[in-house]
Parts: C-alpha cells; structure tokens; sequence
C-alpha cells in the first residue's frame, strides 16, 4: 500500500510540474489574465445565395467558445465560429453572438440584423402569423377543434397560451394548401413555466374542415403530443415540440395524400393545466 501511495503522491507532483492541475482558469498560454475586453465577438454576414448566409466570427485567440442566437426564438446555444445558415422565411432576424474565454469569461453580446425578402418557395413555412407577434397574426388563426370548448388561448405575450378549467379544453386551426405526394414537417416552440398535471396537449393535420367535426377533432391521427400521463409536460419545459414532446409515430410529419386544402390543428387540455402551455413559430414545412 505504502508503494500505491508514493506513485500517487508522484503523479499528482508530476502533473502540477508540467501544469495539468491548476486552481486558476482565467489565463491563456500562461501568460496574462483573460478579461472581457480581450475577447472579439464581432462577426460578418454574407450572403452567398437566396436565404442562405455564411457567418463567420472574428475570433480571437482567446475565445475557446461561441454561442449564438440566430433569431428564431429559442435564445442562445453552441456553436462553431463559422457556419452557412439557411432563412428560408421572409422577415428581419437579429443574429447575436457572444464568446467565452479562458475562466468562463464571457465577453459582450453583438448583434446584427439580416433581411430576408422573400421566402424560399419549397422550403418556406406555409403557416402564416406563426409567430402571434401582431393582431394581423392572431387573426390567421380559428378558435375551436375540441368538444369542450372552454379553454381560454391568450395572446398578450407575443405567443398563444392555452389555459383550461378543469377537463376542460380548447384548440387554434388554420388552413393551408398542400400538393399530392408532398412530405410536410410540422414542428413550433412549445413550453410551460411551471409544468401540468393530468394534461394533454396534441398536433393534428386533416382534410376534415375543424367547424364541421362534432366533438374533438382528430382527423390524420396525433402527429405531437404532450402527455402528462405518458411523462411529458409535468415539469416546466420549454423547446421544440418534436424535441420535448412524447414519442409520437409520426413526429410532426405528414403526408398529403391529395392536394387541396388542410387544417392545421393544435388542441389541449386536462384536469390541472395550471399557467397553460404556450405555443410560438409554428411551422409548417415541404421537406419532400
């Protein structure tokens, strides 16, 4: 045992001799101190072609991280310092970045606008106020799609925010064109501040107009969900909805088995929603 030790005691003086263990994170290459203001977040924009943009840092050698916001609403992640981003819908996106040196030093946040004029016309989403952000957005959208009726969809935040009384529900539709044959990806930001209790909370996508369905709809089968039942929604979560939601057969894909008109629906409910589940960019997407 004695001979254990001593090659411990060994390694550990090793490794402190060649600087493998060190109480002090915030230098680089041992020289001085990372401070915010040696760190370069700055960046450029270049269009390279119709909605797609090359973004590349300016980094210096002191940044050993970069996060990025591109706009979309789902706040700051990881990323490389260059990197080809695809806008495939019209509209301004501030992109934002912000770097980390040595110690966790995080530097200043910069940010720059991108206009997009037009929408790719395969790619683009074909739901239209998606984003709730304006009253010309909410009124896109038909109120209904559930035989409870009684839940209450609030818009006051910039988003669509489902509450309901007990077992009580309600659901938001919208029409939109689809062509034979064509593969859709369904998907939105979907989230809860403080979780629910006996809930549901499900996507559809059906030929069958929503104002003439009895009851609750659900033509073309569940293609998200959450499901307080199935472990999905108790907790406060936030995401996108083919990321958070239960495991569904379809994950937000569907199919057109004729082209014509569709209706996008969103419905939910339960015995204990508590501050609602919100709802925001919706999309609805060709991806075949």
């Amino acid at each position: 045992m004695k001979r254990i030790e001593t090659i411990y005691i060994g390694l550990f003086v090793m490794l402190i001799s060649l600087g493998m263990v060190s109480c002090s994170q915030d230098t680089y290459d041992d020289q001085e101190p990372v401070t915010e203001q040696m760190l370069d977040a700055t960046f450029s924009v270049e269009e390279t072609s119709a909605n797609k943009y090359q973004i590349t840092a300016n980094s210096n050698e002191y940044v050993i991280s970069n996060y990025w916001d591109l706009g979309e609403g789902t706040g700051f992640s990881t990323g490389g310092n260059s990197f080809e981003l695809f806008l495939p819908d019209a509209g301004d996106y501030e992109i934002k970045h912000k770097v980390v040196g040595a110690g966790g030093i995080f530097s200043s946040e910069v940010s720059t606008m991108v206009d997009v004029e037009t929408s790719d016309p395969i790619a683009g989403n074909l739901v239209k106020g998606g984003k709730f952000a304006s009253d010309d957005d909410i009124a896109l959208w038909t109120i209904g799609g559930t035989g409870a009726g009684n839940g209450t969809w609030d818009f006051s935040e910039g988003n669509a925010n489902l509450t309901a009384p007990s077992w009580g529900g309600n659901g938001i539709y919208q029409a939109i064109e689809v062509v034979e044959g064509r593969t859709y990806q369904i998907d939105m930001f979907v989230g809860s501040t403080t979780g629910c209790s006996d809930t549901w909370f499900e996507v559809y996508c059906g030929y069958s107009d929503p104002a003439t369905v009895s009851g609750d709809y659900n033509d073309g089968g569940i293609l998200l969900k959450i499901n307080t039942w199935d472990g999905t929604g108790n907790a406060p979560f936030g995401g996108k909805f083919t990321s958070v939601g239960s495991s569904t057969e379809a994950n937000g894909v569907f199919t057109a088995t004729a082209s014509g008109t569709v209706y996008l629906l969103i419905r939910g409910g339960g015995g204990d929603m508590k501050d609602g589940i919100y709802i925001d960019n919706v999309e609805f997407r060709s991806v075949q």
